[in-house]
């Protein structure tokens, strides 16, 4: 009998139109160690690199050996790595599992891996899926097993991403908005957010480029579909998807206008048990739009920090109102 791991639409790669050619990508090297990165002993910041589906690596060492260019990724409930890496570090078997991406659900093998280390902080000890780098995108995936015990900090603005011990980090900081979240299989839900006018629940999906809705949030808000489009998940499946405009979208004092999204009957969601009421996953192309988000699995909770305009909307709005933005 083999597990059954998620990496859910976390591992999406970019959506592009049905039928359309994909344009070629040069390859990304892996980024250097960054050991000037040191902000303080609590708190570590590397370098990001975007990879080939704007999303961001860090610098990971495997069983000591590296750098490899790995995605933190909060929408994957396992930290992963490639063929390529378990047979460098000749890595030994620990069996199968049922890994279930985006658009599919397949048997992979797994590895036994002692250590992966990014900046001080280490993962132990765990059996790792083994995907195939050219549907990843990187050497590898820092999943939701390695995260629970840290704050996950990205800063659009230095392009840096800081893995914190979450235990000093009481007050805002700067943050004009704080979200409470509730976990669901070591994932944190947003659960309060609107989609015009319709409760959703919302994965914040460092790992994802595209942005997805499921189907049951666009029946609900009755989405007029714009076009076809094709994503393909960590299996190297691909999915039909229907990009729409939504007329808006809020999450506590932010609401934007004319978002798009995809939507898709995606497995993912179906493994979170999440099928059959309104789930939003938010990745990369819209997660860029805030100066930083910080993820903290300890305190249950996210924070977004607006660009300096909107930041200044809201503190002068009155009391119960929103900031709307057009996307």
């Amino acid at each position: 009998m083999t597990a059954r791991i998620w990496l859910a639409a976390a591992l999406a790669a970019a959506s592009i139109p049905a039928g359309a050619e994909p344009a070629p990508v040069p390859a990304v090297p892996a980024p250097p160690l960054a050991t000037h990165g040191i902000v303080d002993p609590a708190a570590e910041t590397l370098t990001l690199e975007e990879e080939r589906y704007r999303r961001l690596t860090l610098p990971v060492l495997v069983e000591g050996s590296g750098p490899f260019a790995f995605l933190i990724d909060t929408g994957s409930q396992a930290t992963a790595i490639t063929r390529e890496i378990r047979d460098a570090a000749q890595l030994a078997p620990a069996g199968t599992a049922t890994l279930v991406g985006m658009a599919s659900s397949r048997q992979v093998e797994l590895a036994e891996v002692g250590r992966i280390t990014f900046g001080t902080n280490s993962y132990t000890n765990f059996a790792a899926p083994v995907l195939e780098r050219e549907h990843v995108g990187a050497d590898g995936i820092i999943g939701l097993d390695a995260l629970q015990d840290f704050r996950v900090l990205l800063d659009f603005r230095k392009a840096t991403i800081s893995v914190e011990d979450a235990s000093g980090k009481e007050g805002r900081e700067g943050f004009e908005i704080i979200v409470r979240a509730r976990s669901r299989l070591g994932q944190l839900l947003i659960t309060d957010a609107l989609v015009e006018g319709v409760r959703t629940a919302v994965i914040i999906d460092t790992g994802a480029q595209a942005s997805l809705g499921n189907l049951a949030l666009r029946e609900r808000i009755r989405a007029r579909r714009a076009q076809e489009v094709i994503t393909t998940d960590v299996n190297g499946v691909g999915i039909v998807g229907e990009l729409a405009v939504v007329r808006s979208l809020s999450i506590e004092g932010l609401a934007l206008t004319d978002v798009p999204l995809t939507f898709a009957d995606a497995p993912a969601f179906a493994a979170l048990g999440l099928n059959d009421e309104p789930v939003l996953s938010i990745g990369m192309q819209h997660l860029a739009l805030f100066d930083r988000v910080a993820i903290d699995f300890g305190r249950k909770r996210i924070a977004f920090d607006v660009p300096a305009d909107i930041a200044r909307a809201i503190r002068e709005a009155q009391r119960g109102t929103s900031y709307r933005t057009r996307f």
